[in-house]
């Protein structure tokens, strides 16, 4: 390659690796063009950028990012699946994928908001429920106290009629 086109390179990866939220490397030694392609299109309808980027121009586009700390990891064959927007989603993916390829795609590390990761966090990430699940649950617990209050400001009027009922049997017998 020309330096000038990995110049280019390096700087459009260092916007990249700057803008992401949750970036994950993986090694995909062994992988064939199926399932490389079926991992790509999963992780594209999850909002994921999937790229195979040279260890060295990374490294050098890792320059004075948060993404800095992933050199170490940087050994082999690596593909690199950037998040821009939800982190669990790209860890469900690349988590079941790794599960699923048994050893031929394997997860190196991470790093989330700044904070390197390893296969473990990753995995936890993957665990969690999808951010629609947890809006839900968290509306749902908001909503429940104006809830329970409006079932207790209706249950004073039905206390109170029954109460008049019982005394108006009473008079009547």
């Amino acid at each position: 390659m020309k330096k000038i086109v990995k110049q280019e390179q390096v700087a459009q990866m260092h916007d990249k690796l700057t803008r992401a939220n949750a970036i994950f490397l993986a090694d995909f030694r062994g992988m064939n063009v199926d399932k490389a392609t079926t991992l790509r299109n999963e992780l594209r309808a999850a909002g994921v950028e999937y790229k195979v980027f040279k260890n060295t121009l990374f490294d050098i586009a890792a320059k004075d990012t948060d993404s800095d700390c992933l050199s170490e990891y940087l050994t082999g064959p690596t593909a690199v699946a950037l998040s821009y927007n939800d982190p669990v989603g790209a860890a469900k993916v690349l988590s079941k994928f790794a599960k699923e390829s048994k050893g031929v795609f394997t997860l190196k590390a991470g790093v989330l908001s700044g904070k390197l990761i390893n296969v473990n966090q990753i995995q936890s990430l993957a665990d969690l429920p999808s951010r629609e699940v947890l809006i839900s649950k968290m509306l749902g617990s908001m909503q429940a106290p104006a809830t329970n209050f409006v079932g207790v400001l209706a249950a004073l009027p039905a206390s109170l009629v029954r109460v008049l009922d019982a005394i108006r049997a009473k008079k009547e017998n």
